[in-house]
């Protein structure tokens, strides 16, 4: 089922009207979840970044050893090509994706002969500037690299996420504070989380067991410009606790300011509102 609406599907060489079928019952993506996918955004007339999340998707691929069939490159003018067909303001999820077609010499293995490819646009809303979300603790956590393929953006990985999210929203929240192996904060079910405290900007330590979001760098870089250090380290639930300020990052919203965590309340905080001044002073810059 989609997600949005409008969608445009470009598949097999041309684009699409509609949520088209990409996938046989036989493809080794479907009945063994050999599928990855990336996520970008077009809004305000532009698409930040598109060109890393094309590398990443093809870094996923590898990953599960998958064999990118399109350049980063050619994906990001097929892109451009559909989203041609919106209105310019239309906010656009710009969904590039692979998965393995045909087994190798084990079933469970993959052909890397023969790969499916597929980019999906659909127009979603971004929130609105005064959303905010809450957090709670989740008893799932985050794989590693040794019991997952947690370095690729990956279908396989959500059924965790989700979860996550079906155990924090049956008690009110809308979103779970994830922790890693140790036990250490990791991310949320949804996106990468930052915290402020005493004025310095903390946010996880890239560990293995998490993606460290193309969004996430773009706002660390976009600090970085003006001086301001993001110090990525081992943060644990009880400094969450104390924090003066939570906010989480992420390509399908960028930023969205945190008002609670279990029965820690905050305030939408001056840092979340700054960063995406400077994330779309960027984005419409054209830098």
């Amino acid at each position: 089922m989609a997600s949005g609406t409008n969608i445009k599907t470009w598949f097999e060489g041309t684009w699409h009207n509609g949520d088209v079928p990409v996938m046989r019952a036989a493809d080794h993506g479907a009945w063994l979840g050999t599928n990855v996918f990336d996520g970008a955004r077009y809004a305000h007339g532009v698409a930040p970044d598109l060109l890393a999340h094309c590398e990443r998707v093809n870094a996923s691929a590898r990953a599960f050893m998958i064999e990118p069939t399109h350049t980063p490159e050619d994906m990001v003018a097929i892109v451009e090509e559909g989203l041609a067909c919106y209105p310019k303001a239309a906010a656009v999820y710009i969904r590039p994706m692979y998965w393995a077609i045909d087994s190798g010499p084990s079933v469970v293995l993959t052909d890397p002969g023969r790969t499916g490819f597929a980019i999906c646009l659909e127009e979603i809303p971004l929130a609105p500037p005064d959303a905010t979300v809450t957090l709670a603790r989740t008893r799932f956590r985050r794989p590693t690299l040794d019991s997952a393929v947690v370095n690729a953006k990956a279908g396989a990985l959500y059924p965790n996420n989700a979860r996550m999210l079906a155990e924090v929203q049956v008690r009110g929240f809308q979103n779970a504070l994830v922790a890693d192996a140790m036990g250490n904060v990791a991310e949320t079910a949804t996106s990468n989380v930052f915290m402020v405290r005493d004025g310095e900007i903390m946010t996880p330590v890239p560990n293995g067991t998490f993606l460290a979001g193309i969004t996430r760098a773009r706002h660390i870089a976009n600090l970085a410009a003006e001086g301001e250090r993001v110090t990525e380290t081992v943060l644990t639930f009880e400094d969450f606790e104390v924090a003066d300020e939570v906010f989480v990052t992420g390509n399908m919203h960028k930023i969205t300011p945190v008002t609670a965590f279990e029965d820690t309340t905050y305030q939408p905080g001056p840092v979340a509102l700054r960063l995406r001044e400077m994330y779309w002073d960027w984005a419409l810059s054209g830098r």
